[in-house]
């Protein structure tokens, strides 16, 4: 069984070989104001009165905290106020990426640009984070009867989630949009990472863009920091599968108490622990990971730290440097790895064929 497949629970992947089929951003916010207006406002253009600005403080007090964590996270500058509100952005006239809705309020503003369905890509995490009442909004959507709320949670931050997930997601949001018509609000948190990176694998799976012009158009409309390269992985994994290989990591020294590993498959919210070898004086772990790849830095007695002995990246906008491992796999055929190299390169765009093959895959899509 493909290892997708079994992650999944997904349809056959569809195989090239066979063709089976089965710097700093500052983000412009549109906050509840009507689909032909441009006008846009920023957090630091905004004024309060003294009484606004009291309230508001514990709010700031998390965003601030969000938003270094996401900057930290999405190696961008990036900055989300929550207590500013619902913030979006039309992306094409029946596609909007925005931030999360706060109260069932929100919902009426969307109702009121025709939107049709709202795309919740956030985790229960998320949701406590900010104080926002899910439930309260979804039974607000049953009750209008005329927009539909759906969830499909990702894991913020993290790029190896979404590529795993994106199958499941875009099959979801491309039968809603499909069923439903009129407007589609796909937001995360901040709508600054996970939804511009589902709109844009929408726009370059579904809608017929090339992923860089798709990229540039978002960019145009709502500054923002989408994975690409989650994308373009997920897009070689369904047209040629998903297989794993095993790597193995180790850090020399016998005399730190413990080290452990942040990065690679897990994000850097977590960390992986490493196995001590007596007889080799040295750490170890052992992973299986699909091809691609993934950086990582080791947590040695507490401190981040870089194994000079592995390969390292150049450093990035502030200065950091991670290490990194590419994985490939073996069972690879010549055409399979010439499709994968051209989906995960510079400029990729899908022909026709492909373009049908995973329309046709994602309608068949089930995560039952």
């Amino acid at each position: 069984m493909n290892c997708l497949q079994h992650l999944l629970k997904e349809p056959p992947i569809v195989g090239s070989r066979s063709m089976r089929r089965p710097s700093p951003l500052n983000l412009a916010m549109v906050r509840g104001g009507s689909r032909r207006s441009n006008t846009v406002k920023t957090a630091a253009g905004a004024s309060t009165s003294s009484t606004e600005s009291s309230a508001m403080e514990p709010g700031a007090d998390k965003s601030d905290s969000y938003s270094t964590n996401m900057t930290q996270a999405m190696g961008a500058v990036l900055t989300y106020r929550h207590e500013l509100g619902m913030n979006y952005n039309f992306i094409c006239p029946d596609l909007i990426v925005g931030s999360c809705l706060q109260s069932p309020l929100d919902v009426d503003k969307l109702r009121e640009i025709g939107v049709k369905t709202v795309f919740c890509l956030q985790q229960d995490p998320d949701l406590e984070y900010f104080g926002v009442d899910i439930s309260a909004i979804q039974d607000y959507c049953l009750e209008c009867k005329d927009i539909e709320h759906c969830r499909e949670e990702v894991r913020d931050f993290d790029a190896f989630d979404l590529r795993l997930r994106l199958p499941a997601v875009i099959s979801k949001l491309y039968k809603l949009a499909s069923r439903n018509g009129g407007i589609t609000y796909i937001h995360c948190t901040a709508g600054l990472g996970r939804a511009p990176a589902v709109a844009l694998a929408y726009m370059f799976w579904i809608l017929g863009y090339n992923l860089n012009e798709g990229h540039q158009l978002l960019q145009s409309k709502r500054p923002s920091f989408p994975k690409l390269e989650a994308i373009k992985l997920a897009t070689a994994d369904i047209l040629t599968g998903l297989s794993k290989n095993c790597i193995t990591l180790n850090w020399k020294n016998g005399s730190c108490s413990s080290v452990e590993i942040s990065g690679l498959d897990i994000g850097w919210g977590q960390k992986l622990p490493l196995v001590y070898d007596k007889e080799k004086r040295a750490w170890f772990l052992e992973r299986e990971l699909p091809e691609g790849r993934y950086e990582y830095k080791y947590v040695v007695d507490g401190n981040w730290l870089c194994n000079e002995h592995e390969m390292k990246t150049n450093p990035n906008a502030d200065g950091h440097v991670n290490n990194y491992i590419q994985v490939s796999r073996d069972d690879t055929s010549v055409e399979e790895q010439e499709m994968r190299d051209r989906l995960t390169g510079p400029d990729p765009d899908l022909t026709k064929e492909e373009r049908q093959m995973i329309k046709e895959y994602l309608e068949q899509y089930s995560a039952e």
